[in-house]
């Protein structure tokens, strides 16, 4: 898994009550874009993380 500053990540709901969670990578701390990484979720709260299966990444293109 390989992310940068900027990209969109979905944390998909694990049962059919749960949401999904949208945010933004605000900080990558692995290795070449590896986990973990620091996340800053739409409704603002943060958390540093390190994905799992229900993770996807959404790269936004980088100027």
């Amino acid at each position: 898994m390989e992310a940068k500053r900027g990209d969109r990540i979905v944390i998909r709901g694990r049962t059919v009550e749960s949401t999904d969670r949208h945010g933004e990578i605000i900080e990558v701390r692995g290795v070449a874009g590896g986990p973990p990484y620091v996340i800053r979720f739409d409704n603002g709260s943060e958390i540093v993380i390190q994905p799992g299966p229900d993770f996807t990444i959404e790269h936004v293109e980088h100027v």
